[in-house]
């Protein structure tokens, strides 16, 4: 599956109503850990079967959704299910440690 780039006009249709779970990559360009975790997250929606969904939220062009999710550091990552978040991790992370966030 495609990762989806999200925006405030997609966010509440893409995430918070989707009947599978969805990870939410919060992201900068200018931020060292964010390009470390990016590939791994391109790398986990590219192999979804679709039982999860995979998205990214640049937080330089959409800080409302960081706040409204009070996303301080980056790179965080929230796994949102039911359309609330569920989980959530922040700084870099190994694939696996993604991974088990969708468990």
């Amino acid at each position: 599956m495609e990762v989806m780039k999200l925006t405030a006009g997609n966010f509440d249709s893409t995430v918070e109503k989707a009947d599978k779970p969805v990870l939410v990559d919060f992201w900068a360009s200018w931020c060292g850990p964010c390009r470390m975790v990016s590939p791994i997250v391109d790398e986990i929606g590219e192999e979804s079967d679709g039982s999860y969904g995979v998205g990214k939220v640049n937080v330089d062009e959409e800080p409302e959704l960081a706040a409204r999710f009070n996303v301080m550091s980056i790179p965080t990552l929230i796994v949102f299910r039911d359309g609330k978040p569920a989980k959530t991790a922040i700084g870099a992370r190994g694939k696996e440690e993604i991974l088990s966030l969708l468990e």
